[in-house]
């Protein structure tokens, strides 16, 4: 039986994942990375940091550190989110049928605590939540899962006793090393992709969250 639930943010509450791409996109080419809009779905759920690192090991650039490139990233995605954030489909829903069968919920994201803060603010849920974790300062971002653990932690739950609600597969692998019980919801791009059996469940959208299906 769920006794809490714990979000992933990125393309789970808001549809966020398109403006990850127009950022790097943006930016990387400053710097003669040649990235193209299939390859940002390489490093899908990642943390920032480990995003560039992995594009600077491969395209090394000069003219500005990585975690310079980092910012400039963030900051368009700060931008962009207070200008076009809107909710997935069924989120406020499904936050509110959770909210009124009492519940904890809690957010474990990979994305700095400025774009945490913007998201919620933006879509104006973050009363739903009892705890807000991001990945930014641990050791180790998505696919470890110790945002994951955190957030129970902080949910004064079990991490068996949460479900977890993921878009990428690295964040699904986050919430699967956790022990958690696990909900897939992936973009279009993703459906079809065969590891995502691991999941107890995989939906189309938050549109067919049910209770039911975790009690």
């Amino acid at each position: 039986m769920v006794k809490g639930v714990i979000f992933d943010m990125d393309g789970v509450l808001v549809d966020s994942e398109p403006f990850w791409q127009v950022a790097e996109m943006e930016v990387f080419p400053q710097y003669g990375v040649p990235i193209t809009l299939e390859d940002t779905l390489k490093t899908q759920g990642l943390r920032i940091d480990h995003v560039v690192q992995f594009w600077f090991s491969r395209h090394p650039w000069r003219g500005a550190t990585p975690k310079e490139v980092e910012q400039q990233i963030l900051d368009a995605m700060v931008a962009v989110i207070r200008a076009r954030g809107e909710p997935m489909a069924g989120v406020h829903a499904t936050l509110e049928s959770l909210h009124q069968a009492g519940l904890p919920m809690a957010l474990a994201t990979s994305s700095p605590h400025i774009l945490m803060e913007t998201t919620l603010e933006k879509l104006e849920i973050g009363h739903y939540f009892q705890a807000t974790c991001s990945a930014e300062h641990l050791p180790l971002g998505k696919p470890h899962p110790q945002v994951y653990l955190n957030a129970a932690d902080a949910l004064g739950l079990a991490a068996t006793d949460c479900l977890a609600i993921e878009d990428s597969f690295n964040g699904l692998l986050a919430a699967k090393a956790a022990r958690m019980h696990t909900l897939a919801v992936p973009d279009a791009d993703h459906r079809s992709d065969p590891r995502y059996v691991i999941a107890d469940r995989q939906y189309l959208s938050l549109e067919e969250f049910s209770l039911e299906h975790w009690l």
